[in-house]
């Protein structure tokens, strides 16, 4: 869609609306960003407009909607040809792929749990005095968060003279027989190479952004170590509609010679990583149990909560030792060799790789591991905020359970009036009704739906931009996933799940020309089900749906007028008001998207 029609959609929602209003929320005290270490990074300087500039130039570059629409095309292709396109772009920045076994990479990929297994080996590394580069992937709120140097995001000013620097060489090379500039995932994949290697890190460790095989970040050569977390169903029109074709995809990082780690995997699937392994002549080892760490039954510590997390950290700690092995930090034996003749090898799991006592450093390593929007609790007056990127069906399953623990742990309030809401979102192509089917057990009073956009008033901030979604289609896309819910409730209630599609889509663009709302800024399509809407609501951003949810009482999230006050909609039998209840708990979920966009807002700090 052409800038002036979007344009037009915007004020058309903005006569339907009235304008956002504007928000007052008090500055958090220190650096959330900080790694809880001894190394001092100095605060940036004030944003200068380079930085900004930078950010939208980067994003004409297009967003992840079109890179996976790129993957999808090139997925039958040749892996090698994908990758020597990826090269080329690397050659024209200035640098060449040999350039990048300089940096002593930790290379992993999975379906769930990857990032939060960069993080704790991250974390351990640093502890011993290492400076680190993690490079990941989507950010939250800033795209430097992708960037991180001894667990901090780069500056705005490293920012902008890496981005500048790459994107000028890569205009100034241009010429017919090369694509004009990479899309925007393979820019910051070069851009980032540039990065650790200017700054001189003691080592990278990369996080795949989709799949493996085909994953621009698989142009480098000898990492040190790979890992790959657990596998799921995900992406499955990009990398195969079952597990063992995404296990196919995630075990194209395994190199000669390269030593690779693996969490405990279904079987199908742990067959095709081993014969990736052993086609590709890597060993290949299966992690312990966390608890084959732990002395006399007391549980570690680790900072990112969910028993989930448990085999994200058993992973991170192969991956360390290993890498400290291997650069002398330790003075281990090397793991024998899996399959020292592949060809006579049997159909066997991956070895089990050895427990060993945790030091200092690895012990404090996972205690103080710091990654936003996993399983992250915020305790705001009587609000609590609960949230968590899960997107796929059994990080749901981990999400639910994760939830209902910590509810539980928190206790009921005195007089018994608690309110569960569900705020969600979902994009791509994954099954909505699936994933809001696992979150019934929450006992949800109500579900609120909004697309990812923080505000709709104005230009969105740059950093969260997205041109190839319209707001048509987003809001549309709410309104499908509310009428989802709606449905499941109705089938738990032994009612008639059926409702008109008609009436589930009838044309956002209608709604944009009702007559401007006197009230509360949500709607919901007039055919639905009357009485599930008053406890199911869609917003046309994030930024209304959490002022109608904490009805003010969030000190941390405060309206500078009396707009925010939203009267409280008509609810079903036996809900408690929101501004009447003692405690009102929020799970947000279903979007790594949303989940900044709620992290934007609730902390404003995350934005400087």
């Amino acid at each position: 869609m052409g800038s002036r029609r979007r344009r037009v959609l915007q004020l058309l929602l903005l006569q339907r609306l009235g304008r956002a209003p504007s928000l007052r929320a008090p500055r958090a005290a220190g650096d959330p960003w900080r790694a809880r270490r001894h190394f001092s990074a100095r605060l940036a300087p004030a944003p200068r407009m380079e930085y900004q500039d930078a950010i939208r130039t980067l994003n004409t570059l297009q967003t992840n909607a079109s890179y996976l629409e790129q993957v999808k095309r090139e997925r039958g292709g040749d892996p090698e040809a994908q990758l020597a396109a990826m090269e080329g772009f690397l050659e024209r920045s200035g640098l060449k792929v040999k350039d990048l076994d300089q940096l002593n990479i930790i290379h992993v990929t999975g379906t769930k749990g990857k990032g939060s297994a960069c993080a704790f080996t991250e974390s351990i590394l640093r502890n011993y005095g290492l400076k680190t580069g993690f490079y990941s992937s989507p950010h939250l709120v800033q795209v430097r968060e992708r960037i991180r140097i001894n667990g901090v995001p780069i500056s705005k000013e490293l920012f902008s003279k890496y981005f500048w620097k790459v994107y000028n060489r890569l205009e100034e090379t241009k010429h017919a027989d090369h694509a004009a500039m990479p899309a925007y995932f393979r820019f910051l994949t070069i851009m980032m190479f540039h990065v650790f290697l200017q700054e001189k890190v003691d080592l990278a460790i990369l996080e795949v952004g989709i799949g493996g095989a085909y994953d621009c970040t698989n142009i480098i050569r000898k990492p040190v170590v790979c890992g790959v977390s657990s596998l799921g169903i995900d992406h499955t029109s990009i990398l195969g509609d079952t597990i063992e074709k995404i296990a196919w995809q995630k075990g194209g990082i395994f190199k000669p010679g390269v030593p690779a780690f693996t969490v405990p995997q279904p079987e199908r699937p742990l067959d095709v990583l081993r014969e990736r392994a052993e086609k590709s002549l890597s060993p290949l080892y299966q992690c312990p149990d966390l608890n084959a760490y732990e002395e006399d039954d007391k549980p570690l510590q680790l900072g990112l909560a969910g028993d989930h997390q448990r085999s994200n950290a058993a992973l991170a700690l192969q991956l360390s030792r290993l890498w400290l092995r291997r650069h002398g930090y330790l003075d281990l034996e090397e793991l024998k060799d899996p399959w020292p003749n592949p060809e006579l090898s049997v159909k066997r799991p991956p070895p089990l790789a050895p427990a060993f006592k945790l030091d200092n450093a690895m012990v404090q390593g996972l205690r103080e591991t710091v990654w936003l929007g996993r399983n992250q609790v915020l305790h705001h007056g009587p609000v609590t905020w609960y949230i968590d990127g899960a997107h796929t069906t059994t990080s749901i399953q981990a999400c639910v359970r994760w939830f209902l623990q910590a509810t539980l742990n928190e206790g009921k309030p005195a007089d018994g009036s608690e309110v569960r809401v569900l705020l969600f979102n979902v994009t791509g192509d994954r099954d909505t009704a699936a994933l809001l089917k696992l979150l019934l057990p929450c006992h949800f009073d109500y579900a609120v739906f909004c697309p990812n956009y923080t505000e709709v008033s104005t230009v969105a901030n740059a950093d969260q931009q997205n041109f190839n979604v319209t707001l048509e289609n987003v809001l549309t896309r709410c309104l499908q996933n509310q009428s989802h819910w709606n449905r499941l409730l109705e089938a738990k209630a032994g009612q008639d799940p059926w409702l008109s599609p008609s009436a589930e889509l009838e044309g956002v663009a209608g709604w944009l020309k009702q007559a401007p709302l006197r009230g509360p800024s949500l709607f919901t399509p007039p055919a639905v089900h009357p009485l599930l809407n008053a406890n199911s609501l869609v917003f046309p951003c994030i930024s209304h749906a959490l002022q109608w949810i904490s009805q003010g009482r969030d000190p941390h999230f405060q309206l500078s007028d009396s707009r925010g006050a939203h009267p409280h909609p008509m609810a079903s039998r036996g809900a408690v008001s929101l501004r009447e209840a003692s405690t009102i708990r929020v799970l947000v979920t279903g979007s790594l998207h949303l989940v900044g966009g709620v992290l934007k807002l609730l902390d404003p700090s995350l934005s400087q």
